[in-house]
């Protein structure tokens, strides 16, 4: 594969709205020891990268100064080390950053292949929200066959993907959503209740979907007040897994609640763990979920894509209304 030494990226020029995002020549990366280097087709667009444009979630050290925190593509070079994939063969990544590019440097343990039938837009739409859910739902939450997962912002790329790995694990799932088109949409991809926020409790739909017993899971980028409200939905020995607060990162809670039910309330991010932990999450997927990928069984939800080079564009878009994900493309792609 002919590398060339520059390549267009979307950087920052400044913080604030979309219109910080512009298209610029940058050099081209080198992997180093135990990285690989893809040719980027696509790109997930994600809330994540909404806040670093806004300046409050900046990138770990080492990684770009631009956004992007999934690509998929052809590997185009693999560094000392890695003899796991090969030239040419199409893969989807994690990044730390820097995916709003032409090409993108990824650690070996967070690339993986691409699934069979996966076009290059769904498999950009998979790394961010499938590492996610997979570690917050699965390992952190413990979600088992016959329990009951509460998804806040069902129609989100992670509530999409959520809800659909929760039904391929036979488990019931109430989402919420803010519209009662989203609803619909929810109950068609296989939520078993959603909820409008905006007319309906989902305390009391919830406490009515379990006969009064409330939910297992509770996974939630909410925050603010949704945590009070969360321990009222909550189950006996339940887990509430904080991944975002979009309504405020300070909450009060009911200690007595918290004990009398015997409910776990933790969180996480991930953009920050190191490799070994990504990796790790990466090997259980591969096993696990890429099985369902391929079965049709769980699948991402586009919402739409935009070329790379109107990646501003993309961010209105996800700043205002949408269902699923959003994927930027470069001139490279091209599906399978």
């Amino acid at each position: 594969m002919a590398l060339v030494a520059e390549m267009t990226a979307v950087v920052l020029d400044g913080f604030g709205g979309p219109e910080v995002l512009k298209p610029a020549k940058v050099e081209r990366p080198r992997p180093g020891p135990g990285e690989v280097l893809i040719e980027v087709h696509a790109a997930g667009v994600n809330r994540p990268d909404v806040l670093q444009r806004m300046g409050a979630y900046p990138p770990p050290s080492g990684a770009p100064a631009w956004p992007g925190l999934e690509v998929a593509g052809l590997v185009a070079e693999l560094g000392e080390g890695v003899d796991r994939f090969a030239e040419g063969e199409p893969v989807m990544a994690l990044l730390p950053g820097g995916g709003y590019a032409e090409f993108a440097v990824a650690p070996a343990g967070s690339v993986l292949p691409v699934p069979a039938g996966v076009s290059m837009v769904e498999a950009a739409a998979m790394p961010e929200t499938f590492f996610t859910v997979w570690h917050n739902v699965i390992e952190r939450g413990g979600l088992m066959a016959g329990e009951t997962l509460l998804v806040h912002g069902g129609s989100s790329g992670i509530g999409t993907t959520a809800i659909q790995l929760a039904r391929a694990r036979n488990a019931r799932v109430v989402a919420t959503a803010g519209s009662a088109e989203k609803c619909a949409r929810l109950v068609e991809l296989g939520a078993d209740r959603a909820v409008d926020y905006h007319t309906q409790d989902f305390v009391e739909v919830v406490r009515e979907a379990t006969g009064g017993r409330g939910a297992d899971v509770i996974l939630d980028m909410v925050g603010g007040d949704y945590l009070a409200r969360n321990l009222k939905a909550a189950a006996a020995d339940a887990r509430i897994v904080q991944i975002a607060f979009l309504r405020g990162q300070k909450a009060e809670l009911d200690i007595a609640l918290l004990m009398a039910r015997r409910i776990t309330v933790t969180g996480s991010t991930l953009r920050a763990r190191d490799a070994a932990f990504k990796a790790g999450i990466a090997q259980a997927i591969e096993t696990h979920v890429w099985p369902l990928v391929e079965e049709g069984r769980v699948r991402p939800i586009i919402d739409r894509t935009f070329p790379l080079e109107q990646a501003a564009d993309a961010h209105r878009a996800i700043d205002a209304d949408h269902f699923g994900k959003i994927v930027l493309t470069t001139a490279r792609h091209a599906d399978r």
